[in-house]
């Protein structure tokens, strides 16, 4: 198949956008099925406004919980349930090496 350069309207900033024939076939390649919605430079800056900027990520949210093993109070990174066990970071460690 084909493939001409499309002009797009990105649906941020409402510029037309140049959709190449080269980039079509990537997207063909990959099995992507949508067309991009956004210029380059939107898609950029909404790519480092999700990443925290700059190259950094945003601190991960953490929350307190009881070690099952050794039941010390300790931070994790999701929120505990109680269908599973929690474990301290040195008691992670020791479960995962067994």
């Amino acid at each position: 198949m084909a493939f001409q350069d499309k002009t797009l309207k990105c649906k941020d900033c409402e510029k037309d956008f140049v959709f190449t024939a080269g980039e079509q076939e990537f997207y063909a390649e990959k099995g992507f099925e949508n067309e991009p919605a956004r210029c380059r430079e939107c898609r950029g800056n909404r790519r480092r406004s999700r990443d925290g900027g700059e190259g950094q990520t945003a601190p991960r949210e953490m929350h307190e919980a009881v070690c099952a093993e050794c039941g010390v109070t300790t931070q994790v990174p999701f929120k505990p349930r109680n269908d599973r066990p929690i474990y301290c970071r040195d008691c992670f460690i020791a479960q995962k090496g067994q």
